[in-house]
């Protein structure tokens, strides 16, 4: 502790890396104080003293550092294992970048050496904030739309993969290990209640052959849900975010920005319908409903979590570390998360559906 503040710094000074310092500094500077950073590549650290912070010589000077007792693990996803257990070995807590490691067997080591040391350890699911989830998870807990059938989560980029460590398999590269554990994470926690029985998981590799650089995931929950999981890198016209189907109606946010609708039947009674004209012949089956049978809505209000508003997250860690609450992102989240991504590997490879 530094003056009653909770000592910390960050291994990995890149862009989330960064982030977290910022984040130290400039909404936790209450409760935290940035001892400094550790990276392995100077410019990274030179970038660092630019910013006012201190650079340690060496990761082993960081975590030998008796003013230091919480870490951030911002490094490249092979590394997250090895670190995290050096740093609560030297009497840190610890919370690491996701994917947290690369197998359910790293991370039972993570977690024995968290029991063993009686240091926290856990994981930064940032994402669990993000308005466009709490949107939908607002209208699931609603029940707004009855009962629920069919949900997809999209995210869409048209630039392939960043060209860094992310390309590499060795390393933890590929959108599944990346935005994957994002979406896969909101799903998990959105229907915690709920058993999930099957994983069906395809990749593309449109600009890398080395790792997926996008994949399209069916889970199936019971109770005859389905969950469409969909992370693209070369997508020029992008899909909606979100859309989500009930027994009584649709809702979509097309975008980052809370963009779309909720359309609920109002006349349930009234089925009837005049034929269309589609392509070169008639419908009556896919004629859209009239206005006199649906009403729209706007998407509930969800207040936009700012950079700041995101330090529930980080006060939370405070207060585990100081023993007054439990962790937000605990280990068996992580267990269960694991071994579905594990799963949509093993589905990708050999283009079977997975029992879970």
């Amino acid at each position: 502790m530094i003056n009653g503040k909770i000592g910390t710094a960050v291994i990995g000074y890149g862009g989330m890396g960064k982030w977290h310092t910022e984040k130290m500094m400039r909404d936790m500077s209450e409760r935290m104080e940035l001892v400094g950073i550790y990276d392995i590549k100077e410019e990274r650290c030179d970038l660092a003293r630019e910013n006012g912070i201190y650079v340690f010589s060496s990761r082993e000077e960081l975590l030998a550092d008796e003013r230091i007792d919480f870490i951030v693990v911002a490094t490249p996803n092979d590394l997250h294992k090895e670190i995290a257990i050096q740093a609560m070995e030297a009497g840190k807590s610890v919370m690491s970048e996701k994917p947290v490691t690369m197998s359910s067997e790293m991370l039972e080591e993570m977690i024995d050496a968290s029991k063993r040391t009686g240091k926290l350890f856990t994981v930064h699911q940032n994402r669990r904030f993000d308005p466009d989830y709490l949107t939908i998870k607002k209208i699931y807990e609603a029940n707004t739309l009855g009962r629920l059938f069919n949900i997809e989560s999209r995210v869409c980029g048209s630039r392939g993969i960043p060209g860094d460590w992310r390309q590499k398999k060795a390393q933890g590269g590929g959108m599944i290990l990346d935005w994957g554990i994002h979406t896969l994470d909101q799903i998990l926690m959105l229907f915690d209640d709920k058993k999930l029985l099957s994983v069906y998981n395809q990749v593309t590799n449109i600009t890398n052959d080395e790792v997926d650089d996008g994949f399209s995931c069916e889970l199936r929950y019971e109770g005859n849900l389905t969950v469409h999981l969909y992370v693209g890198t070369s997508n020029f016209i992008d899909l909606p975010r979100w859309y989500m189907q009930g027994e009584n109606g649709t809702a979509v946010i097309t975008d980052w920005d809370l963009n779309g609708e909720i359309v609920m039947v109002s006349d349930w009674e009234n089925r009837d319908a005049v034929p269309i004209q589609a392509g070169v012949g008639l419908t009556k089956t896919m004629a859209p409903r009239t206005d006199d049978t649906i009403k729209k809505y706007p998407l509930p209000y969800v207040e936009k979590v700012s950079f700041s508003a995101e330090s529930r997250l980080y006060n939370n860690l405070c207060d585990a570390i100081e023993g007054k609450a439990e962790p937000i992102v605990t280990h068996d989240q992580q267990r269960r998360l694991i071994r579905v991504v594990e799963a949509m590997f093993e589905s990708a490879e050999k283009n079977e559906v997975i029992k879970f």
